[in-house]
């Protein structure tokens, strides 16, 4: 298992993906070492029985793609995320809030997660950073921090883009060294993830984990 492995949460959340995928990417994740196995709800059960005894993670998504259920949605897919196994949460944001400025619903709803997750799961925070300026997107970083969450996320990977440089630089500034923060969407080369980390990336989404694996000299 290498320090680059780790960073990596080897993703598959294709609506397409069928059994046989899943299982593919938890073998791959194992082989290879990788954090975690990045699925929709629906495999998170499958997909944690797969890694038993192993040191891989599941992590699974809510309010994906969009965001915009409502908050005892996502709670509630929260809840029976973890129910299933789920070591890990990506919550997206509500986007409209953002750009509305309707900050403390933000907060309260990523807080809500949070409370629904517990001690069972990370949390991250998904803010769709193509959608936003600099200012939202800080603004949103602070208020993940405020409600208790273990990571930020710049991107679903299904939006305008994903990551870039300077917005994974732009909330590694905003949350300070200590919290995570996840580049996905668009990291499908070595010179890609590192370029990320060395904006700040303590986490990578990819479904190219195992290219960039082999080709990685970080």
């Amino acid at each position: 298992m290498s320090k680059i492995s780790q960073l990596i949460d080897h993703t598959l959340l294709a609506p397409t993906a069928t059994a046989t995928q899943i299982d593919t990417l938890v073998q791959e994740a194992v082989e290879h070492g990788f954090k975690t196995v990045c699925v929709n709800p629906a495999w998170v059960s499958r997909a944690r029985r797969a890694v038993e005894g192993t040191p891989v993670g599941v992590c699974t998504v809510v309010g994906f793609p969009l965001g915009a259920s409502t908050t005892a949605v996502k709670v509630f897919e929260t809840t029976d995320a973890v129910t299933n196994g789920a070591h890990e949460v990506d919550m997206v944001i509500n986007i409209g809030w953002a750009l509305a400025g309707q900050w403390d619903d933000i907060e309260a709803e990523i807080r809500a997660v949070v409370d629904a997750a517990g001690s069972q799961a990370l949390v991250k925070v998904i803010l769709e950073t193509c959608l936003l300026t600099a200012e939202q997107t800080a603004e949103a970083s602070r208020r993940s921090v405020a409600a208790g969450a273990d990571f930020v996320k710049t991107s679903t990977g299904f939006s305008k883009h994903g990551a870039t440089v300077e917005a994974v630089q732009l909330m590694r500034e905003t949350v300070g060294p200590d919290l995570g923060v996840k580049a996905s969407g668009g990291v499908r080369t070595p010179e890609d993830l590192a370029r990320m980390v060395e904006a700040g990336a303590s986490r990578i989404g990819a479904s190219a984990g195992a290219a960039i694996l082999a080709g990685s000299t970080i």
